[in-house]
């Protein structure tokens, strides 16, 4: 049975009828059981008509208004998702290892799980993961919540015994890296079925707050523009977009030094004997190559297009035979109009065997162009102002006019577009006719080196081009993960902290791919503050408590189908340990 209404006197009145459905011979049919009544006068009396319904020895299944509030409500839905990434990529299984921890705590997984997941939703330090804790509802596979433990005085907030724990688990969890490192990456071998050819590696920095560990703690080139805080370097390795590895190097390691030993570990860690080796131009050196040759290994690398005098010889060449091959446009491209292009040309390298792509793309192109435009707007007023001074008299020193040149050349890179000249105390500058053309002649143009046989421009230019993932890993890293600053004064935790950082991320590149396959235009960052509206909401009812969850924003929607996620309650917490703290 059912209730339908019907409308009548041309809209003015609503009634009620009670239907029900009935079989006659192999149909279906209605028939109308009572006639109730109009809707407005019956509305009144709806109090009474439940109880009226109701059994009555049954207890009361209406509840006024005024007998229901919602005392405490916490995020859910970023938990909810870090938490079915993390079992899908198979982390528990993976940290709970043969060495675990003691068998009293919580399971390695499940201490290091609101760590992880406190990254990608609401950053900071383990002082700050108890805040998290209060605002989030985070729970174990089994139910039982985590609760933040606080003092009731002190400078530190937080009760040291569960800070003592969050501590004991970064330093358990880093005895574990080069296990979990390998046991990731067999098991996304698995999954995905990613190939061991290209290994993509590039190096970031990030500073400390204060001293560091003297081990590896040190001034360097800063990345940060912080080069009066000392630093550590981290070095990722991906491979078909997953972050399979990472080093952390003190701060003060030239880039390219960190290759061979990056390299041997790969060869050895992970059972895969030959790879090609993709990196950026900081990563080029003799020595490199050298090493990668005697042990078979391949590699594919960009140059540095102003240190070594054989680029601008290699750009002529390009230019003057005109061989371009056209590159498939990416996805940003395709929303410019018109869309740029990319070309690419062969060239011959300077040794036997080595191969060089000149590659040409107009978006670079423009971009250099313009910010090459700008610095000589800047440092051609600067020359100017020097001018005037020299010929009001104001600045009439030669030492003087040397210095406040090069000051004004350094500023901007303006050496590379002017020179100048003092004579009989006459000061002129005009553009430099040798400089000036090389770097208008550099616009636009990346150089790759190879001395892989079987690959093709074009080939060569897609692989370089997912370098860009491995930056984008490294914003991540240091945006949407917040590792910067580190306070941490002992080696050990710093390297453990980047640790969680990094399993962070590899839970935040399989968020990425779910919504990529499911031809999502959110981005990650997004996608996480989106489950945020997802809430876990505690009501009382009449005396009773009752834990709701709230379905969240149309975005939420679209990132739960992504990941496959079907059900957003919280499982029920166990009767004999509901919290954790």
């Amino acid at each position: 049975m059912f209730l339908r209404s019907i409308t009548l006197g041309e809209g003015k009145y609503t009634y009620l009828r009670l239907v029900e459905n009935y079989r006659e011979r192999e149909k279906v049919k209605q028939r109308v059981v009572a006639h109730l009544g109009r809707k407005d006068l019956l509305a009144p009396h709806l109090d009474s008509l439940v109880r009226a319904l109701q059994a009555e020895d049954s207890p009361s299944r209406w509840v006024k208004s005024d007998e229901i509030s919602a005392p405490e409500a916490w995020s859910w839905g970023p938990v909810l998702v870090a938490r079915h990434l993390f079992e899908e990529l198979s982390l528990s299984s993976i940290l709970d290892g043969p060495r675990a921890g003691k068998r009293d705590d919580p399971p390695l997984s499940e201490r290091v799980f609101p760590l992880v997941a406190s990254r990608l939703s609401w950053p900071g330090s383990e002082h700050a993961l108890a805040q998290w804790l209060e605002d989030f509802y985070v729970c174990t596979r089994s139910g039982s919540r985590w609760m933040p433990k606080w003092k009731e005085s002190g400078r530190v907030k937080v009760d040291f015994r569960q800070l003592r724990m969050w501590y004991q688990t970064l330093d358990q969890l880093l005895v574990e890296k080069e296990r979990v490192e390998k046991a990731v990456y067999f098991r996304l071998r698995d999954l995905f079925s990613i190939r061991a050819e290209l290994i993509f590696y590039d190096i970031t920095s990030t500073y400390f707050e204060g001293e560091g560990p003297a081990e590896i703690a040190k001034f360097g080139y800063s990345r940060d523009q912080r080069p009066r805080n000392r630093q550590v370097l981290i070095g990722v390795v991906m491979m078909d977009g997953w972050p399979i590895a990472h080093h952390v190097f003190a701060g003060n390691r030239l880039d390219g030094t960190t290759v061979e030993e990056v390299v041997a570990d790969l060869n050895k860690r992970f059972e895969i004997e030959r790879i090609v080796f993709v990196g950026d131009r900081g990563m080029v050196s003799v020595h490199n190559i050298m090493q990668l040759r005697n042990a078979n290994q391949g590699y594919l690398v960009g140059l540095q297009r102003r240190n070594r005098k054989a680029i601008y010889d290699y750009i002529r060449e390009a230019e003057s035979r005109g061989r371009w091959e056209e590159c498939p446009a990416g996805i940003a491209a395709y929303e410019r109009k018109p869309i740029p292009r990319t070309r690419v040309q062969e060239v011959a390298g300077k040794e036997p065997g080595v191969r060089v792509f000149v590659v040409d793309s107009e978006e670079r192109a423009l971009y250099e162009r313009s910010m090459r435009e700008l610095s000589m707007e800047r440092t051609g007023k600067a020359l100017e102002a020097i001018r005037q001074r020299v010929e009001k008299g104001t600045l009439n020193e030669p030492h003087k006019i040397g210095a406040a040149v090069a000051r004004a050349l350094a500023r901007h890179h303006g050496h590379r577009y002017f020179t100048w000249r003092l004579k009989d105390r006459a000061f002129s500058y005009a553009e430099h006719p040798i400089s000036l053309a090389r770097e208008k002649a550099l616009e636009g143009k990346c150089l790759i080196q190879t001395e892989e046989q079987g690959i093709s421009p074009v080939q060569a230019v897609a692989a370089y081009k997912l370098l860009n993932d491995v930056e984008r890993g490294f914003a991540h890293l240091k945006g949407l993960l917040e590792i910067r600053p580190i306070h941490h004064r002992r080696e050990q935790r710093v390297r453990a902290h980047i640790f969680v950082a990094a399993l962070a991320f590899l839970v935040d590149r399989a968020l990425e791919k779910k919504l990529r396959q499911a031809n999502s235009t959110l981005s990650s960052p997004f996608a996480w503050s989106a489950l945020e509206t997802i809430r876990c909401v505690k009501l009382n009812i009449n005396g009773d408590t009752k834990l709701c969850v709230t379905r969240g924003s149309r975005h939420a929607a679209q990132v739960l189908r992504a990941v496959g996620v079907t059900s957003v309650e919280p499982p029920p917490p166990p009767q004999n340990e509901p919290t954790i703290m």
